[in-house]
This record gives C-alpha cells, sequence and structure tokens, in this order.
C-alpha cells in the first residue's frame, strides 16, 4: 500500500486502532477480517519502522552531543 508510506506514524496509529476496534467486535466476516488483519499488520510495520527511524536519529544527535546511546542499545526487538 503505497499511500500507507505518506502517513503520519499518528495517521497510522489512527488507522491501525480502528481496525482492532473492528476486529474486537467480531462481527467482520471471515475474509474481510483477515483483509483487515493484513492492513493492520502493515500499519504495525511502518509505525515500527518509523519508530525505529526516530530512534535512530536520536541516538546520532545525541552521538553527536557527546552523549552515550547506551540505553537505545539495551532494547532489542
Amino acid at each position: 500500500m503505497a499511500e500507507e508510506k505518506t502517513l503520519s506514524f499518528e495517521q497510522a496509529m489512527d488507522q491501525l486502532e480502528n481496525i482492532v476496534e473492528k476486529l474486537e467486535e467480531g462481527d467482520v466476516p471471515l475474509e474481510e477480517a483477515i483483509s483487515f488483519y493484513k492492513e493492520g499488520m502493515e500499519l504495525s510495520k511502518l509505525c515500527h519502522d518509523k519508530l525505529k527511524n526516530v530512534e535512530e536519529q536520536l541516538a546520532q544527535i545525541m552521538n553527536e552531543d557527546g552523549r552515550t546511546e547506551s540505553f537505545f542499545m539495551n532494547e532489542e526487538e
């Protein structure tokens, strides 16, 4: 979904929350639920990638500032 690449983190999270709500209601036909699930996984990956990018930027900024980035290195996926 090329359009999702242009979504902000907040927009992607809003869409993901909507999908979760729909799936939790339980009144979704199986085919539609699978489609929602796949879309949700793509949105989840998009959010993860955006967070990882920001984390790397922060680490670089802190490293340039002479501070350590060790608190980022302790977080494993």
